[in-house]
């Protein structure tokens, strides 16, 4: 995965949208005003993705090299994720899709399912 189809990948999940809130480096996809994943435009090689705790702490003892508590977020629900890592592409798709389940509403309830590792 690379900073474009994250991109693609964000942007094509119901309701999201795309902003640069902090600065003009740090691009940031929401759903309906919420923050899912977040990333850098220069350091694009990761991205920082909401999730379950108990899933974040899972997804960090499989990739420990890979997968890391949320830099500059809360490190219970967030983890930074290096895209060019270990981590399968259907897991870091699967990682994306639960994050936006988190905070959209109509798809909250099913953020479980992307718990499991496809």
């Amino acid at each position: 995965m690379n900073l474009e189809s994250l991109r693609d990948l964000c942007l094509g999940l119901p309701d999201s949208t795309e902003d640069l809130p902090f600065d003009e480096n740090t691009l940031v996809f929401r759903v309906m005003g919420k923050i899912f994943v977040l990333t850098d435009l220069v350091k694009s090689d990761r991205f920082n993705a909401k999730c379950d705790p108990n899933w974040a702490l899972e997804l960090r003892e499989r990739y420990p090299s890979d997968i890391l508590p949320g830099y500059h977020m809360n490190k219970k629900h967030w983890n930074t994720v290096l895209m060019e890592g270990r981590i399968p592409h259907p897991l870091l798709e699967a990682m994306v899709r639960h994050a936006h389940a988190l905070v959209h509403p109509d798809y909250r309830k099913r953020s479980g399912d992307f718990i499991q590792e496809p």
